[in-house]
């Protein structure tokens, strides 16, 4: 069985390895061998220490999409237009593709879907979410007998890296921000993962799976980490919680709630524990109830352990004639239903908000008012300090409010002229007190 690889760089060269290791393994479980024919790469002079026969690395995608002798296309080079032609060139071909492309998925992944339903051919994508963590098939396979109700996600290793030595070790973002990056986990260029835009990728991924629906990333609310600091750390630790960015996505009254954002979560609660640059992935199923998923999010071989999870499969499915037995959206095609994506504003949720203050009388009461004025019930409150006519912060945990309601709240306060500093909000998962 001939294999394709487009993109021979962290993720491409992990897919060779682990053919080449462990390929006796894997011709035990395929039934015949998994040959890497070729890989397309514009640097054709490094063979990233893989034993390459001659001819096998070449700088022409053509060549790959084209040869005959190769029957499963993998696409790990990235971007959108240039690679969603590739895997339509190569379906329209009739092979078999593979891609970790979240950011192609999450903004084309319709067109993909659709195309391989009509090609009858497999598209496989597990690595796109969660690394080596096997989230796709779980939802698509595992769980088909469930409907899911909701997801709970840390899908960004970078920002879970920063979020916990920000807690271990007491120092603000920037200073985190920079031994991630000296560490090798995150880009010269951390916008994507620290803004929250990599997580809502992955996340648009799983609830199209999970709820059968087409999932429109340009409505997903999106809020990254970079306003979190180590006073809001401490302050939800004495609320018995822990901040991570999170992805959510819920189907709540026939509509689906999807949302990346910093959340406090019970510092017992399973997600809490995940430390440094691992992920997690918490499904709940009617049927199951809760399912935690947990493992490596990135690296070369976490990534290609997945990659090579779907060549497997599709090399099984050629072998035996069974080529597009899964749906690649896990509800059939035609069934599947376009529902509405509720705006951030009408979600509910707990609040934590942090008011950097002016001390002096009757500030307390003026914030407690304007959120009663907009229906905001107060279930805890701390005030560290006490400097007259110095800044000094007051920390409000809500009980359960409409953000729409704690938004408008938040603008009339932030007036006043007694704020220093605009004031921050994180949501609260929880139950109500």
């Amino acid at each position: 069985m001939g294999v394709g690889i487009i993109g021979f760089g962290t993720v491409g060269s992990g897919v060779a390895r682990i053919l080449q290791n462990n390929a006796a393994i894997i011709r035990r479980r395929v039934g015949v061998p998994l040959e890497v024919v070729r890989i397309a790469d514009l640097d054709v002079t490094r063979s990233r220490g893989i034993d390459l026969a001659p001819g096998v690395l070449v700088n022409d995608v053509k060549q790959v999409v084209a040869d005959p002798h190769v029957d499963i296309v993998v696409e790990l080079i990235g971007g959108c237009d240039f690679a969603k032609r590739i895997l339509l060139d190569a379906m329209e071909s009739g092979k078999h593709v593979v891609t970790a492309n979240k950011a192609l998925l999450a903004l084309h992944g319709e067109e993909l879907f659709a195309a391989a339903a009509r090609k009858g051919v497999d598209l496989g994508f597990e690595a796109s979410v969660g690394g080596g963590i096997p989230v796709i098939r779980a939802v698509t396979e595992g769980l088909a007998a469930n409907a899911i109700q909701s997801i709970y996600g840390i899908i960004n290793g970078t920002s879970n890296y920063i979020l916990s030595r920000m807690t271990n070790e007491g120092q603000g973002f920037a200073e985190n921000l920079a031994e991630a990056q000296r560490a090798g986990y995150a880009e010269a260029d951390p916008t994507f993962d620290v803004a929250g835009t990599d997580s809502a990728h992955k996340l648009a991924i799983l609830a199209n799976l999970a709820f059968g629906s087409p999932i429109n990333f340009k409505e997903l609310y999106t809020e990254g980490i970079t306003h979190i600091t180590p006073h809001d750390i401490a302050y939800a630790r004495e609320f018995g919680f822990t901040i991570k960015l999170l992805g959510i996505a819920k189907l709540v009254d026939g509509e689906v709630e999807a949302r990346v954002h910093p959340t406090m979560l019970p510092a017992d609660s399973p997600l809490a524990k995940i430390e440094g640059v691992y992920n997690a992935i918490q499904l709940v199923g009617d049927a199951v109830g809760d399912v935690v998923l947990v493992g490596r999010g990135a690296g070369d071989m976490a990534a290609g352990s997945a990659v090579v999870s779907d060549i497997i499969a599709s090399a099984r499915h050629l072998l035996k004639g069974g080529a597009g037995r899964v749906p690649p959206a896990s509800f059939q095609q035609d069934q599947r239903r376009p529902l509405r994506m509720r705006p951030m504003e009408e979600i509910s949720s707990l609040y934590y908000l942090r008011f950097m203050v002016l001390d002096r009388p009757g500030v307390l009461a003026q914030i407690a008012g304007e959120l009663g004025r907009f229906g905001i019930s107060i279930s805890s409150m701390l005030q560290k300090g006490r400097r007259a006519g110095q800044t000094v912060p007051i920390v409000i945990k809500t009980h359960t409010a409409q953000e729409r309601s704690v938004q408008m709240a938040l603008r009339e306060i932030n007036r006043m002229d007694f704020m220093s500093e605009p004031a921050t909000l994180v949501r609260v998962e929880g139950k109500d007190e």
